[in-house]
């Protein structure tokens, strides 16, 4: 089951049929099929996770917020599927709460713990959390363990050709 905002599903069909993948847009669990079912967040409450493979997350950042409802649901419907995909074109690296709620939801560790082995709470800004001085490679090296980059088609084994990325700039 791939879960995508309101106005994308259709949107993620025709891309499914461009490469020669099935998918189909539900709107209810009488309409799966073996496959790729694409639905919107919105109508997640219909479903139950039992029986389901694999569920997809677009525009992961939704679960961002540590205590949201939506955030919430999600967790909850995908802790026991066995394949759990988290995509967002906007990762926010300097945002290591959004990060703990992305390693909790594909079971790599819960957010709580995340915090209480990589993270300190930070005195001058309530409700923040600073990493340690003495854990930032170790929270990296974590974090590389169970994530992915992809920045161009070839990071896939795909052609680059037609794609057109601004000059990368590191800063320090």
């Amino acid at each position: 089951l791939m879960l995508a905002p309101l106005a994308v599903s259709r949107q993620h069909e025709r891309e499914a049929k461009k490469f020669g993948i099935e998918a189909r847009v539900v709107r209810s669990p009488d309409e799966l099929q073996a496959g790729v079912n694409v639905c919107n967040y919105e109508v997640l409450h219909r479903f139950k996770p039992a029986g389901l493979g694999g569920l997809i997350l677009d525009e992961s950042s939704i679960i961002k917020s540590f205590t949201g409802k939506t955030t919430r649901a999600l967790m909850a419907f995908g802790e026991h599927i066995p394949f759990r995909l988290a995509c967002t074109a906007t990762p926010a690296p300097n945002d290591h709460m959004e990060l703990g709620q992305h390693s909790q939801f594909l079971g790599a560790m819960a957010s709580s713990e995340m915090l209480s082995r990589w993270f300190i709470a930070d005195q001058r800004d309530m409700g923040r959390y600073r990493l340690k001085r003495y854990a930032v490679e170790s929270f990296w090296s974590w974090v590389a363990s169970w994530t992915r980059c992809i920045s161009k088609p070839s990071d896939l084994g795909y052609s680059d050709e037609g794609v057109v990325l601004p000059e990368l700039v590191l800063t320090h």
